[in-house]
């Protein structure tokens, strides 16, 4: 099946996201008591809430995001990134939906991220609603047959129906010798170097690593010749 996939009709991407309060002390009331019980569903060491609490940014009821990044593969074998980053939600949910308006409003195009579908759209998704903001048709599956839906997700690729468990990004970086993503930070460090660092540049650059290494290993399944570093070009 993949052979049938044309690579510049797909837009790689990743997200990056934090707790919309850094600390569990900073949560209002109300969203403190949700979060609590929350935190009592999750298997975790530690019972606390405070402790289950670094885990809030996985959350799009309790998160936020500040980065996504997107990537193409032109024709002449380059790739495209451009990323979309900041304080502002809402302005980098806009953003990247008149993207996708613009240029993925059509039915042979095709979004691609590793563990796309547990995540990175449902949560984009689910954000754009919390923000008001109306929903761009790739990401709109209500309603739709399973084959209608323009969602690939390396992770799913890689399990062959096998759902038994998960297999990370850098896992499968490593075994078909592609360059890690995670040599600066890794996504536990991201809200700490949002909250303390602030620094979103550096966040910007770890998350446009993770798309090109979905990029990269979706060649890899197809058996194709890798993208050359040297023809990377960020917008």
């Amino acid at each position: 099946m993949l052979k049938n996939f044309n690579c510049s009709q797909i837009l790689f991407i990743d997200i990056e996201t934090v707790p919309s309060y850094y600390k569990y002390e900073e949560l209002p009331d109300r969203i403190k008591f949700f979060w609590d019980k929350k935190s009592s569903q999750l298997k975790q060491d530690s019972e606390l809430s405070e402790f289950n609490y670094q885990r809030a940014g996985i959350y799009a009821e309790f998160g936020k995001i500040i980065c996504i990044s997107a990537g193409i593969i032109l024709p002449d074998k380059n790739f495209r990134l451009k990323s979309f980053y900041g304080d502002d939600e809402k302005k980098i949910l806009l953003d990247f939906k008149e993207m996708l308006d613009k240029y993925y409003a059509c039915e042979d195009k095709f979004l691609c991220a590793h563990n796309g579908k547990e995540f990175d759209y449902p949560y984009i998704a689910r954000r754009m609603l919390i923000n008001r903001i109306n929903l761009p048709a790739i990401l709109d599956i209500s309603g739709k047959k399973p084959w209608e839906v323009r969602h690939l997700d390396t992770l799913e690729l890689w399990k062959f129906g096998d759902y038994k468990n998960y297999t990370s990004l850098d896992l499968l970086t490593e075994i078909f010798n592609i360059p890690s993503p995670k040599d600066d930070i890794d996504g536990s460090m991201v809200a700490k170097v949002y909250y303390e660092d602030k620094d979103l540049k550096r966040i910007a650059d770890y998350c446009e690593k993770d798309v090109l290494a979905v990029a990269q290993l979706f060649l890899s399944f197809k058996n194709m010749e890798l993208i050359d570093p040297a023809k990377v070009i960020t917008t």
